[in-house]
C-alpha cells in the first residue's frame, strides 16, 4: 500500500493539472514555509457553500506540491463545513492525533501522507497547503468585520 501512496505523491508532484491560475476566483492567500522555501499561492472559487473550484501556483518540493494538488482533489465539490472537517481531520492525522482508520477515510487520497509524520522535516511541507486554506476560509468568515481577502 505504501507503494501505491508514494506512487499517487509522485505523479501529483510531477504532474498536477491542479497547478494552474484559476479564473475569476473568490479568495486567494499566500502559503510560505521559511524553513524549506515552499511557497504557494492557493486561489478558491466558491458556487454559494461549496468549493467549486481551487487551484495553485508557486513551488516546492514534492512533498508540498503533491499535498497542495492532491488537497484540491480532496475538497474540491465539498461544502465549506465538510471541508473544515477534512482539514480538521488531515491535520490532526499528520500530528498522529488521529489514527482511526474509519475517521481517516474521509481524506480520500491525502491518506497519502499518513506516515509524513515519520520525517519530521516533511511535516511543514505536507502541512502548507492546508494551513493555507484554513487561512482562506478563516477570512472568509471574518469578511463582514473588514478582513476581505478578495482577489477580484
Amino acid at each position: 500500500m505504501e507503494d501505491i501512496y508514494n506512487d499517487l505523491i509522485m505523479e501529483h508532484s510531477m504532474n498536477s493539472y491542479n497547478k494552474k491560475k484559476l479564473e475569476n476566483s473568490d479568495y486567494a492567500e499566500l502559503g510560505h514555509n521559511p524553513n524549506c522555501g515552499d511557497e504557494i499561492t492557493l486561489e478558491l472559487k466558491l458556487n454559494g457553500d461549496v468549493i467549486e473550484d481551487m487551484a495553485f501556483s508557486g513551488h516546492g518540493c514534492a512533498i508540498s506540491q503533491a499535498s497542495t494538488s492532491i488537497m484540491i482533489d480532496t475538497l474540491r465539490g465539498k461544502t465549506i463545513e465538510e471541508a473544515k472537517e477534512i482539514i480538521k481531520t488531515f491535520i490532526a492525522m499528520i500530528k498522529r492525533e488521529e489514527t482511526d482508520e474509519e475517521k481517516l477515510k474521509i481524506l480520500e487520497d491525502a491518506i497519502a501522507f499518513k506516515n509524513i509524520s515519520n520525517m519530521p522535516a516533511r511535516v511543514k511541507c505536507a502541512l502548507l497547503a492546508w494551513h493555507t486554506i484554513e487561512k482562506i476560509l478563516e477570512n472568509r468568515e471574518n469578511e463582514g468585520k473588514g478582513t476581505n481577502n478578495c482577489c477580484n
